[in-house]
């Protein structure tokens, strides 16, 4: 059982874990334990066999609680993401190994086998990190970034609706699908809407098509700047997308442009072009949560390790200090996928 119960990007970043365990033990079945808004991800992974649903779990009796992790007879569990419910639940549950980390008191009275690791100024990869805690299966420390991320692997598991793939399939030879996600829900430093408009300007200018992604209520929130760009864009696609569709969507399009998002690590997983906007910033830096795919790839502003921001994010001046003229000569340099 691997458990990573918070965002979507993380999770992407986790399936390295799930890679690993069946490299290490042939035949052995792998559970993700997660959140019902991961899901869709999960059943997108071909290392994970399993999911159980954490919010699912958390509205049941205890005793139930304890069954529901029981019931896969697990021999051991990983917890990539601390959670003090599911660290009590494994130990009531009796897992045979239990791994956590040593920085977290929980784990000194939940789990059995604990792995000294420090995130926050380590300047390996959040994968390379992850892996890390299998050291007690696997007695592995460090893995190189180069074999980490083909690891990162995803499949679309339902076909994209007929609508969009109708829309997909309306560009002309040569021409790029190009989705921009301009939010990150609170997740990223944003490159900002001025940026993004330029970007799409720029890209339909050059004669691809820009399509716009994201949750309602992002569509809501950047109606007024959907309407004013209109004219550069393809489709306005916020909120109309249900996770599965959009991961399908994402896989029949040619790539996507967007901060360190959710969106950012499905897009490089799916093995689309990804291109990650990035400020130097740590532990925000590439250098922890760059893409990872046969086609990601990110730019930050040459300023390494700046602090301004420390207090103020909504005031990062490094990252929209990348020019969009830089941005689509990076866009304007990918090749187009086929579609479907």
């Amino acid at each position: 059982m691997v458990s990573r119960t918070d965002a979507i990007g993380d999770v992407v970043l986790t399936l390295p874990v799930c890679a690993r365990l069946k490299e290490l033990h042939s035949g052995c079945r792998v559970v993700l334990i997660g959140r019902s808004y991961t899901a869709a991800v999960v059943a997108a992974c071909p290392w994970v066999d399993d999911f159980l649903n954490l919010d699912e779990v958390q509205q049941l009796p205890e005793p139930q609680q304890v069954a529901a992790l029981r019931q896969f007879g697990a021999a051991a569990i990983v917890h990539v993401f601390p959670n003090k419910l599911l660290a009590r639940l494994a130990r009531k549950a009796r897992i045979p190994v239990r791994i956590g980390t040593r920085n977290r008191w929980q784990h000194w009275l939940t789990c059995n086998r604990l792995v000294a690791l420090s995130r926050r100024h380590s300047p390996l990869h959040e994968a390379q990190l992850n892996l890390q805690l299998l050291q007690p299966l696997s007695g592995a420390l460090e893995t190189p970034l180069s074999t980490v991320a083909p690891l990162v692997r995803l499949k679309a598991a339902e076909p994209l609706a007929e609508k969009w793939q109708h829309l997909l399939a309306q560009r002309l030879p040569g021409q790029l699908n190009v989705i921009l996600h301009p939010r990150s829900r609170g997740s990223a430093r944003e490159w900002g809407l001025a940026n993004f408009a330029h970007l799409a300007q720029l890209l339909h200018v050059a004669g691809h098509r820009v399509l716009i992604t994201g949750t309602a209520a992002e569509g809501e929130e950047l109606a007024d700047w959907l309407r004013e760009h209109a004219a550069c864009l393809a489709a306005d696609l916020t909120g109309q997308l249900s996770l599965p569709q959009f991961i399908a969507f994402i896989a029949a399009a040619d790539g996507l442009v967007a901060g360190s998002t959710g969106p950012l690590h499905l897009a490089a997983a799916l093995g689309r072009h990804a291109l990650g906007l990035y400020p130097p910033i740590r532990p925000m830096h590439p250098g922890r949560w760059a893409p990872l795919g046969s086609h990601a790839e990110y730019l930050v502003f040459d300023k390494p390790d700046c602090q301004d921001c420390r207090t103020q994010p909504s005031a990062c001046t490094c990252i929209r200090a990348i020019g969009p003229p830089t941005v689509a000569a990076q866009v304007l340099a990918w090749h187009p996928f086929s579609v479907g």
